[in-house]
């Protein structure tokens, strides 16, 4: 691995310099859509909003959790985490979509191609174990309510919140070097909208199944245990609130998890769907389009689940509002 990443900083070194004259480490040429012109044009503006609102809903999460005293929690610390994941991810993606639906320019340099993977594959296993971390503090905030911010100081958040973000970029930090230092014989089209690993390794002209092997292996682990964690908080969760004898408290118990849960439900369910379950009925088109709608959909969800089924960002939000027309009177 410490062969292959010496290899990769070296050639992006030498593109940032303007000194390459190999092919080994040339740009490429994102397909995307481009076989349907009349596609890409829908495309364009359909992600063009898409991006905007996910930049809107995602900074205003950031902005009203940092300024409100109240949501000073580790709750909302780590959804703060959660909001600059998505805006950083759709950010990594979506210009470069943009730029490549506009016009016949479909290129991407080998650089930009490095920082795409680097930083999509580090938030994708960051996203994943911050969200189990995130339905362990919905458990000890329902079944331990009176030890809440003992089990839960700011100094565990803290430390929690370097573990999901040095576990999620070490595995990019593994794969990205070996992905892009495979032999490419020339090969330079990737047929997707943005480099990803699965498409990037097709064009490789060696033999690539123990490596699929590898990622396969170290994906499952990301996949698997953060959501056997999720799903055993969430069953002891359900244990408490089936304990408790009144409507209103099982509504306020289920009210605290309820905007979780949800993300949770739609990001696994995207994520289970375009990588684990077999789509050989589906063209490279549709799988595509499944792959655009599971990189905007979540981004985009988050921070309307979070403010739709959540009372206390709809207070803090309403007071911030409040606050600004008084200091503007």
């Amino acid at each position: 691995m410490l062969k292959g990443f010496y290899f990769l900083f070296s050639q992006v070194t030498k593109k940032v310099m303007g000194r390459d004259n190999s092919t080994s480490g040339g740009g490429f040429i994102l397909v995307g859509f481009s076989e349907q012109p009349g596609l890409e044009r829908i495309l364009f503006v359909f992600i063009l909003i898409f991006y905007l609102l996910t930049l809107m809903g995602n900074v205003t999460i950031i902005l009203v959790s940092r300024l409100d005293p109240h949501l000073h929690t580790p709750m909302y610390f780590f959804l703060t985490h959660l909001s600059f994941i998505d805006l950083t991810f759709v950010t990594c993606i979506s210009p470069q979509m943009l730029f490549n639906l506009r016009g016949p320019d479909k290129s991407i340099s080998f650089v930009g191609c490095v920082v795409q993977l680097l930083i999509t594959l580090g938030l994708g296993g960051t996203e994943c174990v911050l969200l189990a971390m995130m339905a362990y503090d919905r458990y000890v905030a329902v079944c331990q309510p009176l030890h809440y911010f003992t089990l839960m100081p700011p100094q565990l958040s803290w430390a929690l919140a370097g573990i999901f973000w040095f576990l999620g970029f070490s595995n990019s930090l593994v794969h990205t070097p070996i992905t892009m230092t495979l032999p490419r014989c020339e090969h330079h089209r990737i047929n997707h909208f943005y480099c990803e690993t699965p498409p990037v390794m097709e064009l490789a002209c060696v033999d690539t199944t123990n490596y699929k092997k590898e990622i396969m292996i170290l994906s499952s682990l990301f996949l698997v245990f953060p959501l056997s964690l999720i799903l055993v908080s969430y069953g002891r969760i359900a244990r408490s609130v089936l304990r408790i004898k009144t409507s209103g408290g099982r509504q306020k118990a289920l009210g605290t998890c309820g905007s979780h849960l949800t993300v949770v439900s739609i990001y696994y369910s995207t994520l289970i769907y375009v990588y684990v379950i077999p789509k050989a009925k589906l063209s490279h088109d549709g799988m595509k389009f499944v792959a655009l709608l599971y990189s905007l959909i979540p981004a985009l969800m988050n921070p309307i689940i979070y403010t739709l089924r959540n009372r206390s960002v709809k207070d803090a939000i309403r007071n911030l509002l409040m606050q600004k027309a008084k200091t503007e009177k």
